[in-house]
């Protein structure tokens, strides 16, 4: 299979991940493991079963571990390195660029403005994964035409719930994924345009980019009901890693 230039996944991959503790202070979050490989692979996989195969990686905190993890070397770049490989037998091209240490997420998007270019480009973050079917997202993106899409999905709680009336409890509900809250699942498709909204490094992109956005009704949502999880804590790491072991939900 050939490297399909027409369409680009960005995967942000250079946060600090300081929720996983001392799991991120010799390797970046996108290089903790999940069963036998980093998240950043299985991330790689799921945009490869629907045939993207061009990626770019903005790359921060210990991105030199990235680059050694795709390259099996020490390889000093000032920008960007393009890397031509195979993933699962599939041939991908993977583009490292470094977006800087402290850059914050809209930042790092504003980075790669040069690098990106196709019209519209997948975008999700590194440590996320989920079944979600990009073909549909891909379509619904085209059919509305805005500027941004972005998959909603429903949060697990992290705790039961209790209704109580005068101390008694009258309905005791262990934790169960929410129907009626949506939140920001990743996995989003932007029309480059979209980079207006970004001012600079300091830019977080679910502050006033995604509110801008949706504020001027340029922001559609891809409600997936399947399964989705992201990495945040070494209990989310650990959960991912139990579900491997029964049968891979994404």
């Amino acid at each position: 299979m050939e490297i399909d230039k027409s369409k680009v996944a960005v995967i942000l991959a250079g946060g600090l991940g300081s929720r996983l503790g001392n799991l991120t202070k010799k390797i970046p979050k996108p290089l903790i493991k999940i069963g036998n490989k980093p998240v950043i692979l299985h991330i790689l996989e799921i945009y490869l079963k629907f045939g993207i195969n061009n990626f770019i990686l903005a790359i921060g905190y210990k991105g030199d571990e990235i680059v050694k993890y795709f390259t099996n070397k020490n390889i000093y770049f000032k920008k960007k390195l393009i890397i031509k490989k195979k993933i699962n037998n599939k041939n991908c091209q993977i583009t490292l660029v470094k977006t800087g240490i402290n850059t914050m997420t809209g930042g790092r998007i504003k980075r790669l403005k040069n690098e990106i270019t196709s019209e519209n480009f997948f975008l999700t973050y590194g440590d996320g994964v989920s079944n979600v079917n990009l073909k549909k997202l891909e379509y619904f993106h085209h059919k509305h035409g805005k500027l941004v899409t972005v998959t909603a999905v429903h949060p697990i709680p992290r705790f039961g719930e209790m209704d109580i009336k005068k101390n008694l409890v009258t309905r005791f509900s262990e934790k169960k994924r929410s129907n009626k809250i949506w939140i920001n699942g990743g996995f989003f498709i932007f029309n480059k345009k979209f980079l207006k909204y970004i001012k600079n490094d300091t830019t977080i992109l679910e502050r006033e980019p995604l509110e801008k956005a949706a504020k001027g009704k340029q922001m559609f949502a891809f409600k997936h009901r399947g399964f989705w999880q992201c990495m945040d804590t070494k209990r989310d790491r650990d959960l991912l890693s139990n579900l491997l072991k029964k049968t891979k939900p994404w």
